[in-house]
């Protein structure tokens, strides 16, 4: 490694499988789900299945001056972040806070936030308003109140490209610290929309789930299966130059790509097959060196089939293992790709495989992992993501 190589030294992940990284991994590796009924909108609209955090209660966590200015998503953001430095063992108090960044993804911004206060405004009026409300709602404040919070001033951004932004905001970090613009980013994305609101935008795809069997309702590459289910939680992620790093890192990020789908109906093949082989470019590896692929696994056919011909076409008939986890989260938009990226290294140190919870078996031809662990040695992983509005990236993590 050379002194830009960018390691990755902290974790941290909240998500409705685990709220902390062990629990998480212990769940993930067992194939557990964390998708349920959400009981408030059981009798008012078709789809009421979603992957939900439950017992987080940010008066555990955060002062109460921070959980009166901000939404949900943010106090996830707030709390991953810090849990991941910690976990990273660097006291940002001794650094330079102008060679520290932010960069996170969102797709929602603070919804529940946001709408309570317009409700307030319509029927109390604009004295009732709270001032967060000018910020509290934007998709860019995480990175903001994570900045304010740690003191990094160097520099920030927020990637919002659906599913797909979580990993630009990695391949942006990355690419920050390979310039030598910083040598610490703390980076990743957040999601949670689920207040009305949100779920009434959730539902606008025309494909979420609509039964109530919390089993049945995201069986990404199953024969037969055309929906999905949203989630909420994500990951954030301390990156380090090498020369700043602790030697007992989590693994490097070697490669990045992303494309885009004019056709945004996530089954053109030809933008997933360039953001996948220029990620492996970019890294500087074959095919044949990537030991397992994190897959976006929309869930609706299309998409499924579509995922399934790249990745045959790409690493042939070996036929490399396939495993998404995700499918016990649900789609948790920008905070999916850094989960994925944050299972792929607990999954290359512990050399286990997570299955693909709820699904039996595939027709297509993947070698998806299904009902149990799969145990080998693992050097590198692939991480793919397609977010609605036809964005496409793709990352490449190594031990």
């Amino acid at each position: 490694m050379n002194g830009n190589d960018c390691v990755i030294t902290g974790v941290d992940v909240l998500a409705p499988t685990g709220m902390t990284v062990d629990e998480y991994w212990q769940r993930t590796i067992a194939g557990h789900s964390g998708i349920q009924v959400l009981p408030e909108y059981d009798r008012r609209y078709a789809a009421a299945l979603a992957g939900i955090i439950t017992g987080f209660d940010p008066k555990d966590h955060l002062p109460g001056r921070l959980i009166k200015q901000t939404d949900r998503v943010t106090q996830l953001s707030l709390v991953a972040a810090e849990r991941a430095i910690v976990d990273a063992q660097v006291d940002l108090t001794q650094r330079d806070p102008f060679d520290c960044s932010v960069v996170t993804s969102n797709a929602t911004g603070g919804f529940e936030f946001s709408h309570k206060e317009m409700q307030r405004l319509w029927t109390e009026g604009r004295e009732s308003v709270s001032v967060y409300q000018c910020f509290a709602w934007f998709y860019a404040v995480n990175t903001g109140q994570i900045s304010i919070r740690h003191g990094a001033k160097g520099p920030g951004a927020v990637l919002v490209a659906e599913q797909a932004g979580g990993l630009d905001a990695l391949g942006h970090a990355r690419r920050n610290i390979k310039a030598g613009r910083c040598s610490l980013a703390i980076t990743g994305g957040m999601e949670s929309s689920f207040d009305p609101w949100g779920w009434v935008s959730h539902q606008g795809t025309g494909t979420l789930a609509t039964t109530r069997v919390p089993s049945q309702g995201y069986l990404p590459f199953s024969q037969g299966a055309d929906t999905y289910v949203a989630g909420e939680g994500g990951a954030m992620l301390v990156l380090e130059t090498a020369d700043t790093a602790r030697a007992d890192n989590y693994g490097r990020i070697t490669g990045y790509a992303s494309a885009f789908n004019p056709r945004d109906d996530h089954s053109y093949t030809r933008p997933l097959h360039h953001a996948i082989t220029t990620a492996l470019a970019d890294a500087g590896i074959a095919p044949a060196e990537v030991d397992v692929v994190f897959a976006d696994a929309g869930g609706t056919r299309a998409a499924d089939e579509a995922e399934a011909e790249v990745l045959a076409t790409i690493f042939g008939a070996r036929k490399v293992a396939v495993t998404a986890p995700k499918s016990g989260t649900g789609r948790v938009m920008a905070g999916a790709g850094p989960l994925d990226v944050v299972t792929a290294l607990l999954a290359l140190g512990s050399g286990i495989v997570p299955p693909t919870p709820n699904v039996s078996s595939t027709d297509l031809p993947i070698d998806l992992v299904c009902g149990q662990a799969r145990h080998g040695s693992l050097e590198t992983a692939l991480v793919v993501a397609r977010g609605a509005g036809g964005f496409i990236s793709a990352v490449i993590v190594q031990k």
